[in-house]
């Protein structure tokens, strides 16, 4: 077995020993790090998210696998800076204020991260403020909200606004999901997309990063 597709293989298993180890492989026979990122890790966290969508795997093998995942990239951060390797782009996430639900929130965020993402996790009961400002102060070019609660849902309404208010519509994208929110409310607040689980999600914010525009998730 090629060894960038062992990584991949051990990082679907969730074995994350295996996959530090099988990283040090690749690097001291001479693999680059972008190499070693794109056709092992990502690889094998896409593989990971596909099943995931088709329920062939749960939430604890995505888990182990994030896990792995952070656990390699320990090993390939230091070489990716030096190569001046930029990430695929800086994601704001966060659930909106008055509501504490995080789960659907931290899958989303694991994937994004599988998915060669940077992501600035806020947590939960976030203010509309608080995800511009972090926006700006960060650089990111998307701002991901989730919320569990109707009752919660204006604030995506908010950031939206607060976007708009600042010129910075556009140069910001904004992406909503959570069990109460749909694509007709994110087209009726202004969203640039809706994710309607963790895999759409991450399909929306590449669509988002690569072109730029709003497109309906497949």
């Amino acid at each position: 077995m090629d060894i960038l597709e062992q990584v991949a293989r051990e990082l679907e298993l969730g074995e994350d020993e295996n996959v530090v180890e099988a990283v040090q492989r690749a690097i001291a026979q001479g693999a680059a790090a972008k190499e070693i990122l794109d056709n092992g890790l990502i690889k094998g966290m896409n593989t990971i998210g596909e099943k995931f969508k088709n329920h062939e795997v749960f939430l604890p093998e995505v888990l182990l696998a994030a896990r792995a995942m952070h656990a390699a990239m320990e090993l390939l951060k230091p070489l990716l800076i030096r190569d001046g390797i930029p990430s695929k782009g800086k994601i704001v996430l966060g659930t909106v204020q008055g509501d504490l639900h995080d789960i659907g929130k931290n899958l989303v965020g694991i994937l994004l991260k599988g998915a060669g993402f940077e992501v600035i996790d806020l947590g939960h009961d976030v203010a509309p403020e608080q995800f511009v400002e972090t926006a700006k102060k960060e650089g990111a070019s998307i701002i991901g909200m989730s919320a569990l609660l109707t009752t919660t849902m204006p604030s995506m309404k908010k950031v939206v606004e607060l976007l708009k208010k600042e010129n910075l519509q556009g140069k910001i994208k904004t992406i909503i999901g959570g069990a109460p929110a749909s694509q007709a409310y994110a087209e009726e607040i202004g969203a640039d997309a809706y994710g309607y689980d963790g895999s759409s999600a991450v399909e929306c914010v590449e669509r988002l990063t690569t072109r730029g525009s709003f497109e309906k998730p497949l």
